[in-house]
């Protein structure tokens, strides 16, 4: 990826402007061993290594070049990346603002060289109002560089971090969707950027019920990630939401492909139960709710190699016989992974206890 952007859940090393590995000899060796240490456990993704060092190097780098030089600066983002990594976010915050503020000061406030500091600032401030503040000028900057997936990494960065606030609306949800579009025209099919951000905008687009939208996003997903010799969660979860898509629009046989799909890829133990992929609720007895009685029904079933319910039977239940009707009436339309025995899909039995309660 050709940005100086770096995704924060990815240690990467910033290098020092103004050194190389063979003039940091003229400095303190601790301070080379600890700075040579961080960039090898970089390399090697040891996120915890890769704190210890970072940490000391920037303690011990902060006292060689001053508190003020860019190189300290550069050395408080390596410091902050590593921190975010290990959840220690009020720390890697106060490092953020002060790589941002000798940034900027170089720079200039618009420069594309401060978004890094100031994304990293953005996605640790425990002020919401803050990091969108700082995210919209993060993509003000890089909306006006060159590198086109350089915005769409400033995008996405600002849906992962904003989406989950109380500031969640239209705006930061088209984020997803245009760095989605931009990664579909300047990336490759099998890019793992571009395949990412096809599940965020199909998961997006099954939430808001734009059926015929998120099915080829989905899709799509599935396809790049079944390529791999192992189970991606976004390909599992991308099965599950075509499961439910394609039940919606009445195309059972599609469906079940991918509950085949996924009931493959979970190592089933004899003693587990199933989960259903895709339910609907049972209807509420309206003589019972206008009584405001409550009651239960507990029904077993089996789930057969397709994943559909066959042969529900009553076990027990409580508050009356309407209840027991309704919920085998609504299991009927349950969809399951079926489970797998020596890689061949079996009927298998489970049970599910509908509960119906008046608040």
């Amino acid at each position: 990826m050709q940005s100086s952007v770096r995704f924060r859940h990815i240690l990467t090393a910033v290098t020092l402007g103004c050194l190389s590995l063979s003039s940091i000899g003229a400095f303190a060796s601790d301070f080379s061993q600890s700075y040579t240490a961080y960039k090898q456990a970089v390399a090697e993704k040891d996120n915890e290594l890769a704190l210890k060092y970072a940490g000391q190097a920037y303690e011990l780098g902060s006292v060689e070049f001053g508190p003020q030089s860019l190189d300290t600066a550069t050395l408080a983002l390596n410091y902050a990346s590593a921190l975010e990594v290990q959840e220690q976010k009020e720390l890697a915050n106060s490092l953020y603002l002060l790589a941002l503020e000798s940034y900027q000061s170089k720079y200039g406030d618009e420069a594309i060289e401060v978004l890094d500091p100031l994304i990293g600032a953005a996605q640790t401030s425990s002020d919401p109002k803050v990091a969108k503040s700082m995210f919209e000028d993060a993509i003000d900057i890089s909306s006006d560089a060159e590198n086109r997936i350089l915005h769409a990494d400033t995008l996405s960065a600002a849906f992962a971090t904003l989406s989950k606030t109380r500031l969640y609306n239209k705006r930061i949800r088209n984020y997803a969707l245009d760095a989605y579009e931009i990664y579909n025209e300047e990336l490759p099919q099998d890019s793992l950027a571009r395949v990412k951000a096809a599940y965020i905008a199909g998961s997006i687009h099954f939430v808001e019920k734009k059926n015929s939208r998120a099915i080829p996003l989905l899709n799509e997903v599935v396809q790049q990630f079944s390529a791999l010799s192992y189970t991606h969660p976004y390909e599992l979860k991308a099965h599950a939401f075509l499961v439910e898509l394609y039940e919606r629009e009445g195309l059972s046989d599609k469906s079940t492909e991918h509950c085949i799909a996924i009931g493959s890829m979970r190592p089933w133990l004899d003693a587990q139960e199933q989960m259903p992929l895709y339910r609907r609720p049972p209807d509420y007895p309206l003589s019972y709710a206008k009584r405001r009685k409550s009651g239960w029904a507990e029904v077993s079933f089996i789930v057969d190699e397709f994943g559909f319910v066959k042969q529900p039977k009553l076990l027990d239940s409580k508050g009356g016989s309407k209840f027991s009707d309704e919920s085998i009436k609504a299991l009927k339309q349950w969809r399951y992974a079926p489970k797998f025995v020596d890689g061949a899909p079996i009927a298998a039995e489970t049970r599910v206890r509908m509960e119906f309660t008046i608040e």
